[in-house]
């Protein structure tokens, strides 16, 4: 069984149904909250739960309502208020329904809860679609129809009590599989990098539409091997749209992102160089080159150098950080060094060169630390 945060627990085939949707789905759904709906019986069994939708670079808030006294029924999902004209599976006249993932429903398949909400997620996408394409603003309009074919493209309308309605896409960008680039790569989820477009809807007789907002949005996963924050984003010219500016910002991304694996060839370069200068790292980051860890002394004085190496090296240098191994502080751990960033670096300087000049600078930053730790010590005491 799954435990509640208030202590209730989902009984065993419902908490089944839910590991498989967290587990299996190709995106990143989480739950919000779990609780009971029992006000007879046992109220600590619970058979509801928030789900947090991934959808259009944010979360949508759909509530899962199973019912723990008639367990073999299908949930009930419940949308959120905004939604209340979103109907999945309403066929209005005399139209037949159409098949969905609850004409078949299994409470002992682990997987029904995935598909259905994977269905829905769809159709909800398509509805969002719809709701935009009858709004009377005719550069939205064109907007869909000119990049309707890309595959994957998200676009919602987004509203609320003070705010002005907008528009947001969310645009796939690249057809290059991002988790292939770097071996040994650990991403568990596929790498997408994403242009987050948001366009106010003008209304008739309403002043000139001004520029899209406009982002690069990516994982905090994809940030080892390359920082979306890092693009400059092009100008977005008057009468611009954006089948006319994604071919661009495409390719310039490709450059970058070639770019970015390479400089993973020369990180790696470095921290091999450091070997035969300071001794063989004892921690080192083997996929992306990012982190080292050197055991290093002064006389008897023995502490860890914590090397940072950062995606544009070496266009900026490391940093590093010193970690005592005979020092502690009043917590019990051990005595570190500020960040340092004032080693000695030139980015026209080779990898054995680098290496000299770091081994060169902790000779002298040792004695340094071994005296900041003493001070620490002693005013501590």
């Amino acid at each position: 069984m799954a435990v509640v945060s208030n202590g209730g627990t989902l009984p065993p085939l419902i908490a089944a149904q839910l590991n498989y949707l967290l587990t299996h789905s190709p995106f990143s759904v989480k739950v919000d909250r779990i609780w009971s709906g029992c006000r007879k019986g046992n109220p600590q069994l619970a058979d509801r739960f928030t789900l947090l939708i991934p959808l259009c670079l944010d979360y949508i808030k759909w509530d899962v309502i199973y019912n723990a006294q008639y367990p073999l029924a299908a949930p009930d999902i419940i949308f959120a208020a905004e939604d209340e004209s979103f109907h999945p599976f309403f066929v209005a006249g005399d139209g037949e329904t159409p098949k969905s993932s609850l004409c078949d429903w299994n409470i002992k398949d682990p997987s029904k809860l995935l598909a259905l909400i994977h269905e829905l997620r769809d159709i909800y996408i398509l509805y969002q679609r719809k709701r935009i394409a009858e709004l009377d603003d005719d550069r939205l309009k064109f907007e869909i129809s000119t990049i309707h074919s890309r595959e994957g493209i998200e676009v919602c309308m987004i509203s609320g009590p003070d705010k002005p309605e907008e528009v947001r896409f969310a645009v796939p960008l690249l057809d290059i599989d991002l988790n292939k680039l770097v071996h040994g790569c650990p991403w568990k989820h596929q790498q997408i990098i994403y242009l987050q477009v948001v366009f106010p809807i003008r209304r008739k007789y309403g002043p000139a539409p001004s520029a899209p907002r406009m982002k690069l949005v990516s994982s905090s996963e994809l940030k080892a091997l390359f920082s979306v924050e890092d693009v400059k984003l092009l100008p977005w010219s008057e009468g611009m749209c954006m089948a006319e500016y994604l071919p661009t910002l495409e390719e310039n991304l490709k450059l970058q992102i070639v770019d970015a694996v390479a400089s993973v060839g020369v990180r790696r370069r470095f921290i091999e160089a450091l070997a035969p200068i300071c001794g063989r790292p004892i921690e080192a980051d083997p996929v992306f080159c990012r982190k080292a860890t050197l055991l290093a002394a002064t006389g008897v004085f023995t502490f860890l150098v914590h090397i940072s190496i950062p995606i544009q090296f070496p266009k900026q240098q490391p940093t590093l950080m010193l970690q005592s191994s005979q020092h502690f502080n009043a917590q019990g751990t051990p005595i570190m060094s500020p960040p340092l960033v004032d080693c000695p670096w030139s980015p026209r300087w080779d990898a054995l060169q680098m290496a000299e000049r770091i081994f060169e600078f902790l000779v002298e930053e040792g004695l340094t630390f071994k005296k900041y730790c003493n001070d620490i010590l002693v005013q501590h005491h």
